[in-house]
C-alpha cells in the first residue's frame, strides 16, 4: 500500500507554520480589501451593481480568505467550502451574479493573495503556501460550480411547477391574470399569435420529452409553454400566425398517433379556446382515419359536430350556413340538391329546372362565401353538416 502524502504544514517546521498562519490572519482584512478594489478597477460590471449587491459579493470575498486561512490551519480536515465561502450571500445572488462573473470575481482574489505570498509568508515558507493557496483555488473551483449547479437544478424544478401550472390552466379553462403573472416569469413575453397543439406523450421521462419540444421551438424560432399531463403533450405555442406549420414543426417528440393544432388567438387568455378546440378534435379524430398528422381543429368540425361538440356545431352554423343563408335562398337550395344529388351538376339542374352553368356559378358563390367547395368530397361533407345543423337550429323555438 502507498503511503499517503504528508499534510501540507508537515513538510515545514512547525514555527514556520504558525508565524505564516498568524501573517494570514492578520493580512486578511487588507487582502479582501485589496480584492475588492480591483474588482472595482478591472470589473466593469461590478461597478454597475447596486450597492448592496457589492456588498454581498466584498462578504463572499472576505468568507473565501477567512476559509483559506482556516483551511491552511487545518488542510488535512475536510472543510465545506461552498457553505463557509457562499453560505454567508443570499440565494437571490446566483440570479444577479451570473456563473462567468462568479468565476472572475474569485480569479481576481486568487490573483490577489498570490501577489501577497511573499509579504504573507514567514521566510523559506513561500513554496508552501503557494501550493496550499494552488489546492485551494481548485477546490473554490468546484465548490463554485456545486453552488450554481444546485442553484439550476431548484430553479429548473420550480420553473417545471410554474409551467405545468400555467399549462394546466389553460388546458382546463382557468387562466387567468396569474396564469399570466407566471407565464411571464417563465420568459413568455405575451406575442400576438398563440394556438394550443395536442397530442399523444411518449413513453418515458417526461422532462426529456419536454426538452426535446424546447430545442424544436428554438429552432423554429417559437415560444412555448409545454408539458405532459397523463399521456397527452400540451404546447402552447406562440409567434405564428400558421398553426399548421407551428404543429409540423414540434410534431418530432410526440408519441405516435394524432396531433391536432387549435385555431390561432390573440393572447394567452383566449388559448382557452385553442386549447378546447384541440381536446374536441383529439377526442373526434378517430372518426376520421384518413385525417392528415398534424391536422388542424377546425378541419375536424363535422366529426366534432357529430361528437357533440358545442362549439363547433355553433361554429359550422354560424360560419356556413348563416352566411349562405343570408346570401339568399338560391344558394342554399342549389348546394342541399346539388349534395342530394350525388354532387353531379346536370341532376342537380335538372331539379331545379336550370341551366347546369347556372349551378356551377352558384356552387362557385358558395365557395366564395363560405370557403369550402362543394366539389371536394371532404368539404362537400363538411357543408353537408352545417347544413343539417342550420336546419335543427332554424326549427328549435325561439327563447
Amino acid at each position: 500500500m502507498p503511503e499517503a502524502e504528508p499534510p501540507l504544514h508537515a513538510l515545514r517546521g512547525d514555527d514556520s507554520h504558525a508565524a505564516t498562519l498568524k501573517r494570514l490572519e492578520k493580512a486578511s482584512g487588507e487582502l479582501a480589501a485589496a480584492a475588492i478594489a480591483r474588482m472595482d478597477e478591472q470589473l466593469p460590471w461590478y461597478r454597475a451593481m447596486p450597492p448592496e449587491h457589492r456588498s454581498w459579493i466584498g462578504l463572499v470575498a472576505q468568507a473565501g480568505i477567512a476559509a483559506f486561512t482556516e483551511w491552511f490551519r487545518h488542510p488535512e480536515t475536510p472543510q465545506a467550502i461552498s457553505t463557509d465561502v457562499f453560505g454567508t450571500a443570499p440565494r437571490e445572488l446566483t440570479r444577479a451574479v451570473t456563473l462567468r462573473q462568479t468565476v472572475e470575481m474569485v480569479r481576481t482574489t486568487i490573483e490577489v493573495m498570490e501577489t501577497a505570498i511573499d509579504g504573507v509568508a514567514a521566510p523559506g515558507d513561500e513554496g508552501v503556501l503557494r501550493e496550499a493557496l494552488l489546492v485551494y483555488a481548485r477546490e473554490i473551483a468546484f465548490a463554485t460550480a456545486q453552488v450554481y449547479a444546485q442553484a439550476a437544478e431548484a430553479r429548473g424544478a420550480w420553473d417545471a411547477r410554474l409551467e405545468s401550472l400555467v399549462v394546466n390552466a389553460v388546458l382546463s379553462g382557468e387562466a387567468d391574470e396569474g396564469a399570466l403573472s407566471r407565464a411571464a416569469a417563465l420568459g413568455w413575453s405575451s406575442p400576438e399569435h398563440v394556438c394550443v397543439v395536442l397530442g399523444t406523450a411518449p413513453e418515458g421521462d417526461s422532462e426529456l420529452t419536454v426538452e426535446a419540444i424546447r430545442r424544436a421551438a428554438r429552432h423554429a424560432k417559437l415560444q412555448v409553454l409545454t408539458g405532459v399531463l397523463g399521456d397527452r403533450l400540451v404546447v402552447i405555442t406562440g409567434g405564428s400566425a400558421d398553426p399548421l406549420k407551428a404543429a409540423k414543426s414540434l410534431i418530432g417528440p410526440f408519441a405516435r398517433g394524432p396531433v391536432v393544432a387549435g385555431p390561432v388567438v390573440g393572447d394567452l387568455l383566449a388559448a382557452t379556446r385553442s386549447a378546447q378546440a384541440a381536446t374536441a378534435g383529439l377526442k373526434a379524430c378517430a372518426a376520421w382515419q384518413d385525417a392528415p398528422r398534424p391536422v388542424l381543429a377546425d378541419d375536424l368540425l363535422p366529426e366534432r359536430a357529430i361528437a357533440g361538440d358545442p362549439a363547433a356545431r355553433e361554429q359550422l352554423v354560424e360560419e356556413i350556413y348563416r352566411p349562405l343563408e343570408e346570401a339568399g335562398s338560391a344558394l342554399l337550395e342549389t348546394l342541399s340538391v346539388y349534395l342530394e344529388q350525388a354532387s353531379s351538376l346536370e341532376g342537380a339542374a335538372r331539379m331545379l329546372f336550370v341551366h347546369p352553368n347556372t349551378v356551377r356559378y352558384r356552387l362557385r358563390r358558395v365557395t366564395d362565401v363560405t370557403g369550402w367547395s362543394p366539389s371536394d368530397v371532404r368539404s362537400a361533407f363538411t357543408l353537408r353538416i352545417a347544413l343539417i345543423l342550420g336546419r335543427l337550429a332554424e326549427a328549435e323555438p325561439s327563447s
